[in-house]
């Protein structure tokens, strides 16, 4: 009978530590799972399609119709490397995390710049009571008319940022992983929505405003992405987004509250990152198991 409880006594060890083990080993630590994080920083360009820019105010109401407009990347070294002046280029700064395997949710800052083009056409429809350009007096209201702007005489821009201010739900996939795991490849992809924040600079009839700040609007885009994980921690990034922006309400005049501008676009934009994933629950963790 000793020998039998002895016998049971050493299989019961075995089997609790066997159970401890199973338990409270350590995850491997991966990017698609559940409970890992990350955040990003990096830079982008981007494009627009042409759109119709309404101009109100109580003493005009005019659209340039067909209105076409460019990003404005930084060109200077010193804006990208200098602390003070990091905030300046067209930055992509996002944090997430993996609510359960192979989905992410995530909340960012796409601080893009819109600025209109100078030197087509525009056709102008509406009441305005000053020119576009220094040959071209107009004043009145037309119903069509073709007119040239000048960006000395009319200019309209969001390059303080036009920032997109979204959250992201995301497929998250590996593709390649070496055994190693000193470097993986993963596919994200998923749907976006947010709000737009501006930060408007006008130009009309003589008086320039600069930085005219209002929460202008509303986005919605489509998003993928490769990533370049190394030694479980470091990645790089580089994504594509394309989505539709809706702008009903652009202040342009900070002392006046119905100055405002409509438009409403497509874009497009491109992004390379850095970034660094950390895991929240690198261990197994069963509470008050084993059970038996």
């Amino acid at each position: 009978m000793r020998i039998i409880l002895f016998i049971f006594l050493t299989m019961f060890a075995f089997q609790t530590q066997a159970q401890y083990k199973k338990y409270n080993r350590s995850k491997p630590k991966n990017s698609m799972a559940q409970g890992t994080g990350y955040a990003y920083w990096g830079y982008n360009r981007s494009a627009y399609t042409k759109s119709n820019l309404r101009i109100e105010s109580s003493s005009y109401d005019f659209t340039l119709n067909g209105v076409k407009a460019t990003d404005r990347p930084s060109t200077k070294i010193g804006e990208y490397v200098s602390f003070n002046k990091i905030t300046v280029p067209q930055l992509n700064l996002r944090v997430g995390y993996n609510f359960k395997n192979y989905w992410n949710v995530s909340l960012g800052y796409d601080h893009m710049k819109y600025v209109m083009v100078h030197g087509p056409n525009y056709q102008l429809i509406g009441n305005t009571d000053a020119g576009f350009n220094t040959t071209q007096p107009l004043n009145g209201y037309y119903s069509s008319v073709n007119t040239v702007t000048e960006e000395e005489v009319f200019h309209y821009e969001n390059s303080n940022g036009m920032n997109y201010i979204r959250a992201e739900l995301s497929r998250v996939r590996n593709l390649i992983r070496n055994r190693a795991d000193t470097y993986t490849m993963t596919w994200i992809w998923g749907l976006s929505s947010g709000v737009i924040l501006s930060f408007n600079d006008f130009t009309y009839n003589g008086t320039k405003t600069m930085s005219t700040t209002s929460l202008s609007g509303i986005a919605g885009s489509f998003h993928t992405g490769m990533r370049f994980e190394f030694w479980k921690h470091i990645f790089l990034q580089a994504n594509t987004s394309a989505g539709y922006i809706v702008q009903h309400f652009v202040k342009i005049r900070p002392d006046e509250y119905d100055a405002f501008a409509r438009q409403r676009f497509a874009y497009i934009e491109g992004n390379i990152v850095l970034g660094c994933l950390f895991y929240i629950r690198p261990v197994n963790d069963c509470n008050s198991c084993p059970h038996w």
